[in-house]
């Protein structure tokens, strides 16, 4: 997954698809906790997203277009996940 980042990392206009969804090594029961919570909000591996609005502060939290939806996280949520970038996103 070299050509793939945190979301974290993404800026307004960014788009890409969903590799990976928390760290799969990562047994702690917050870890396993926010996994739930993304996969609830439809955030799922192979789902097209893209970055539509930074917070004011600190750029947090982001607004997201996940497929047809819109989501909003804080970055430290969007830590938990990989894209690939897609421009035909």
């Amino acid at each position: 997954m070299s050509d793939s980042f945190p979301l974290s990392q993404a800026r307004v206009g960014a788009r890409g698809v969903i590799v990976q969804v928390g760290d799969h090594g990562d047994h702690d029961e917050h870890a396993i906790e926010l996994e739930r919570r993304l996969l609830e909000f439809g955030l799922v591996e192979g789902a097209r997203i893209e970055v539509l609005h930074e917070g004011g502060i600190k750029r947090d939290p982001i607004a997201l277009r996940v497929d047809e939806a819109v989501v909003a996280l804080r970055r430290r949520e969007a830590a938990s996940l990989m894209v690939r970038a897609d421009d035909a996103a």
